[in-house]
């Protein structure tokens, strides 16, 4: 990913922006902070001048009254500087927490708005998603409470240098002139920081990516089973000292500019504490004068030190918010064509016509779909078969609109579906998907996510359950449907004492592992692969009801039993109903009332099964190498 820096009107842009998410977050802390800002910053030069005030006095003639007076004010200002620290400190960080949650909330609320799949598909797009997603919402608090700091240094500089012209004003204009090279060099860093952050990024991914497969629950098994915990931990130091290079270089880099610096205002504090003593033998300047001048010299060089550090520090949010800003404010991703206003997806009530569909999922990328023309008519069950890669699973990407055609159009009862609202025509569909979703939470809320309006409604889960056969299994488990179906959270509320055992209502249905047997574990509970498919069926059929029922392999994980008991659950599901099935088991989409068969990015056949196999077409020939297939399988030759 290339990111070129934001320019001058870019910048104001961002630190609007974020300024704007920090004041809406948290307004009172925001000012709240500006004062602590301001008070910090005069502290120490009214504690240097009251000082002065001080040493005088006890010097020359000031009365006890004068001194006292001094003395209080000087302890009131002493304290005051002591207090603002602590006090800024505890403000940022409720200032951070309250804007996190809000960029957190505007974050996910604009991923959440992303209505297709071509954003999460694309690498670039994933690259800076997880810069926005792992930084941005603290990114506002970050460059709030820096240019707060800013603006403290540049109140106490401010004061110091009006401090040394009332006493020389050439002494101020040297210390204005020397601060100009360590302005210059800080700003040199932070463009190098900010370079090198980026030059580093994709390094920094990669060693996180192979730090998650070693300790990821979900590739732990072929990690162990292969043994690729060295591969990926040897993978994982490279990166790493790549990065240490790299940040190793701009150290030292750093280390001598900062050297240089140092050794530049020690020579013009030095210079100026001469003169000043020189001075004050001359009687030119008291003793207060001196202890002054020495405070307001060196604070001034550390003060644009830090005020430097703090640009550095914000250049380096504001890149990171940049990202954020791209995610939150990208446009709507499936637009209706021309701009037209969107309308509600009515019932279905003549079908779904695929009409000269053309579709690959870039313009670099080799077409996928080359011109189908597909009619799913309602009431009917429709399958889909092909070899791997035909198309299958991209059609039906297109019927859920993650995808609009690159060309061609998808008609629902003759309407262009993207005339209607995404989320409303979705509303009318239900699916299993090939790779479904094991969410770790509680059996009930795994089935109940098909449905969230009734994901609360236990007996419609419990029915739903049913129906996918998978009622039995979850009725067993230790607290039934509340049980959580993960390793990775633990339960609050979980008796230690309470068994864990993993039921067993089928041979097919055994668990992957014996890890939920362990006496004592607190932990929710594994399922098995065949397990997991009913529940991903359950959650599909609390949308039973729905216009149209999409099945992707919905039985690629059982053995013959469970998949022949699944498929006379799905044919009672589907009778009457509009439906779209999709299996590389030819047997199950026999009884469906239409067959496409995809091959070539088109749809080579068209039929029901009867027809299709009289044809002698591929049809004909794959379900023909299946029958045999099996028919080997259960009778194998005996050789002669």
């Amino acid at each position: 990913m290339t990111v070129a820096e934001p320019g001058a009107h870019g910048t104001v842009t961002l630190l609007r922006a974020a300024f704007t998410l920090a004041w809406r977050a948290s307004r009172w802390l925001l000012a709240a902070r500006a004062g602590i800002a301001l008070l910090g910053g005069l502290a120490p030069v009214a504690v240097a001048w009251l000082t002065k005030l001080l040493l005088d006095h006890l010097a020359g003639d000031g009365s006890d009254a004068d001194v006292l007076a001094v003395v209080l004010a000087l302890a009131s200002a002493g304290l005051v500087g002591a207090l603002m620290p602590s006090a800024g400190e505890f403000v940022d960080a409720e200032m951070s927490r309250r804007t996190q949650l809000a960029g957190r909330e505007e974050l996910f609320r604009a991923i959440g708005g992303f209505a297709g799949l071509g954003r999460f598909e694309d690498p670039d797009f994933q690259d800076r998603l997880q810069v926005a997603v792992a930084g941005g919402p603290a990114t506002p608090a970050q460059v709030a409470a820096n240019g707060l700091a800013i603006a403290q240094s540049t109140v106490t500089i401010a004061g110091f240098v009006a401090v040394l012209a009332s006493m020389a004003p050439w002494m101020a204009l040297v210390v204005a002139v020397a601060a100009i090279p360590t302005v210059r060099g800080e700003m040199i860093l932070a463009r190098a920081r900010a370079a090198m952050m980026l030059q580093l990024g994709h390094a920094t991914r990669r060693e996180l990516f192979y730090a998650d497969l070693i300790s990821s629950v979900t590739a732990a098994k072929e990690v162990r089973l292969y043994g690729l915990s060295n591969l990926f931990a040897t993978r994982m130091g490279s990166e790493l000292r790549k990065i240490n290079r790299g940040m190793r270089s701009l150290d030292l880099r750093e280390l001598r500019m900062q050297s240089l610096l140092t050794g530049l205002a020690a020579v013009v504090a030095g210079g100026g504490l001469v003169w000043a003593a020189l001075s004050a033998r001359s009687g030119g300047l008291g003793i207060g004068d001196i202890v002054v001048f020495a405070a307001a010299t060196g604070g001034v060089q550390n003060l644009l030190a830090q005020i430097i550090g703090g640009f550095a520090r914000t250049h380096q949010a504001l890149l990171i918010f940049r990202h954020f800003r791209e995610v939150t404010g990208a446009p709507a991703d499936l637009a209706a064509p021309d701009g037209l206003p969107v309308r509600a997806a009515p019932p279905l009530r003549d079908g779904i016509r695929f009409k000269d569909v053309w579709f690959r999922y870039a313009p670099t990328l080799p077409w996928i779909l080359q011109g189908v023309n597909l009619t799913i008519r309602a009431g009917e069950a429709t399958a889909l078969v092909g070899l791997n890669g035909a198309g299958k699973s991209t059609i039906v990407k297109l019927l859920c609109r993650f995808y609009d055609p690159t060309r061609g159009t998808v008609l629902w009862d003759g309407v262009d579906v993207r005339r209607f609202d995404v989320a409303d025509l979705r509303e009318r569909l239900g699916a299993v998907f090939q790779d479904f979703m094991s969410y770790d939470l509680t059996a009930a809320e795994n089935i109940g996510l098909g449905d969230v309006a009734r994901i609360d409604d236990r007996p419609a889960i419990e029915a739903t359950a049913g129906r996918a056969g998978v009622n039995l299994t979850v009725e067993k488990l230790p607290k039934g449907y509340d049980t959580l179906l993960t390793r990775y959270f633990s339960p609050q509320d979980e008796p230690e004492d309470e068994p864990q055992d993993e039921p067993q209502d089928e041979p097919a249905d055994e668990p992957a592992d014996g890890l939920d047997d362990e006496p004592g574990d607190s932990a929710g509970v594994l399922l098995s692969g065949g397990q997991w498919q009913r529940i991903a069926l359950a959650r599909a059929f609390m949308r039973a009801d729905r216009d149209l029922l999409i099945l992707d392999e919905p039985s690629a994980g059982l053995d013959a039993g469970a998949e022949h008991e699944v498929h006379t659950r799905l044919r009672a599901l589907r009778a009457g109903a509009t439906s779209v099935l999709i299996s590389h088991r030819l047997s199950t989409v026999r009884d469906a009332d239409t067959i496409a068969v995809l091959s070539g990015g088109v749809v080579a056949e068209l039929g029901d099964h009867a027809t299709l196999l009289a044809g002698g077409g591929i049809y004909a020939g794959l379900y023909t190498l299946q029958a045999s297939g099996y028919a080997e399988e259960l009778h194998p030759p005996t050789g002669g």
